[in-house]
């Protein structure tokens, strides 16, 4: 008779707060003088080439030999003119491959945290593919905004993992705050939904249980209630996207892989 396989626990104290990505970054300042907009000639062939030569052929090959990726709902996305937000929750460090893949050939600059462009040797490569990273001083907050507008208005698609840590696997929603949906009220861009959930992966090999496959589940393209404030709009936005990301991860049948446990709930005995 075959022993149950004990599941991997994460205990974590905040949903908002605790990491569990594995990559330990000394984060380097992205203040006032961070060089965010680059319109040289030779910067945006460089830019074009590497995005659309290396960068897309290499998501889609690891999205194929490593992740068993499966899309639903992309045509909504692509059919949409112009440019959009994308929010998406965040479940693994490779996230950065799965929107252009979706909304190919649509160009996709991503908001993420300052480690993005904090790795030696890698911030150079990191702009080039369209990183917008988050300041780490207000004083570069105005232009941080005027990157991400200026990206949906030229018809490019900006995502935004809102839950902002990586929880490794996790087959839930954490909450997360309504700020970075101001973006979208601001312009009146459109949003679209993308929820990451998992499958069992059916590859057996004796004593080792093999990652998870991934879907990436498109909700239709949505717009701010203009009829609200600003505030309302934006509060509004973030309650429609975390209720549609929560009703497709709990329908789809989420494999749990990594069970995680509040550091103050008893533990309880692992799935088989």
């Amino acid at each position: 008779m075959q022993s149950k396989k004990k599941r991997k626990v994460y205990v974590y104290n905040s949903e908002t707060d605790d990491d569990f990505s594995g990559m330990n970054i000394k984060v380097r300042k992205v203040g006032r003088g961070f060089a965010y907009s680059r319109r040289s000639l030779l910067w945006r062939f460089l830019s074009f080439f590497t995005y659309y030569f290396i960068a897309v052929p290499v998501a889609w090959a690891v999205s194929e030999a490593y992740m068993g990726l499966r899309f639903t709902g992309r045509i909504s996305l692509r059919k949409l003119r112009g440019g959009c937000f994308l929010y998406g929750n965040h479940t693994r460090p490779l996230d950065a491959f799965l929107a252009p893949l979706a909304a190919f050939p649509k160009r996709v600059y991503t908001v993420a945290g300052p480690e993005a462009v904090s790795i030696p040797g890698l911030r150079t490569l990191v702009m080039l593919l369209g990183c917008i990273p988050v300041p780490t001083e207000s004083g570069a907050l105005p232009r941080f905004k005027k990157e991400v507008e200026d990206a949906v208005r030229r018809g490019h698609c900006v995502v935004i993992f809102p839950e902002a840590h990586i929880w490794s696997f996790y087959t839930g929603i954490r909450r997360f705050p309504s700020v970075s949906f101001t973006y979208p009220v601001d312009i009146g861009a459109p949003v679209a939904v993308m929820t990451s959930t998992y499958r069992k992966n059916p590859t057996y090999i004796p004593g080792f249980e093999a990652k998870p496959l991934m879907t990436v589940h498109i909700s239709r393209p949505m717009y701010p209630d203009t009829t609200l404030s600003r505030s309302g709009a934006r509060d509004a936005l973030c309650q429609r996207v975390y209720g549609i990301m929560r009703g497709t991860a709990s329908a789809a049948g989420n494999y749990n892989y990594i069970q995680y446990r509040r550091a103050d709930e008893p533990e309880k005995a692992s799935e088989a």
